[in-house]
């Protein structure tokens, strides 16, 4: 299992309180507004705006939100100004990490990120430390209801991919980057997808043991509990005995 599908499943297995919902539709929401801000609030035109959407609904976000969202993106409302920023840093165990967030504060948001690295045996590195480490790849997510493996193989091999994984509830499909919207579009007309976007794949996954394993449990918690975090990416792969934890 790639490290993206691995931390995916592990969220699914945790749920999602009720709190850490608002934090979801608030992250969701923001990236709905910087996608408008930066294409335009038609997202029949703007590709970026039209899956940050997607997300959002996955997630049932209300109409009302995305909608306000779209409009404090192109200015027809007032709203909070969001600036993109990616952190790198290691974690423990020397595990990568490569954080995507939206900030009205980077360097609020850039000592948080240190705090909680530091707190974790870890460390927030400069720019390039770990972006090597991975590549940038498509992702389609389809739940496993939707149809037997090997048929799901057979399609997502047609429909121009390069690998499918199984993991928990869900088939995590990867392709190149230039054939991300053609085999989206493939795989639409058979399946409805949980989620698709461009995400950064690590192009080599390291097993940590279980005390390390829950030091970076308790940091990806942290962050994913921060407002400001977007994506992160990793290249860990926990032991068995953490997976349900």
């Amino acid at each position: 299992m790639s490290g993206h599908s691995h931390w995916a499943t592990i969220k699914h297995k945790k749920g999602t309180a009720d709190a850490r919902r608002g934090k979801l539709w608030s992250k969701l929401c923001r990236a709905i507004q910087i996608a408008a801000k930066d294409g335009g609030g038609n997202p029949d035109m703007n590709l970026k705006l039209a899956n940050a959407i997607l997300d959002a609904r996955a997630e049932s976000v209300p109409n009302d939100n995305i909608t306000r969202s779209i409009k404090r993106g192109t200015g027809e409302l007032e709203g909070v100004s969001y600036e993109q920023v990616t952190y790198e840093g290691y974690g423990p165990g020397g595990v990568a990490f490569m954080i995507d967030a939206l900030t009205d504060n980077k360097n609020r948001s850039a000592a948080e990120m240190r705090k909680m690295f530091e707190n974790s045996n870890g460390n927030l590195a400069g720019a390039g430390a770990v972006r090597f480490m991975f590549q940038q790849k498509g992702v389609i997510v389809i739940p496993v209801a939707a149809a037997g493996e090997d048929q799901m193989m057979n399609d997502v091999l047609e429909a121009g991919a390069e690998n499918m994984e199984t993991a928990g509830e869900n088939y995590f499909i990867t392709c190149l980057v230039p054939d991300f919207e053609a085999v989206k579009k493939a795989l639409a007309k058979k399946y409805k997808p949980a989620s698709s976007e461009i995400a950064m794949i690590p192009k080599d996954t390291v097993k940590v043991d279980e005390e390390t394993g829950r030091k970076i449990l308790n940091l990806m918690e942290n962050l994913d509990d921060s407002e400001d975090v977007q994506k992160i990416s990793h290249n860990f792969i926990l032991p068995e005995s953490l997976l349900g934890k």
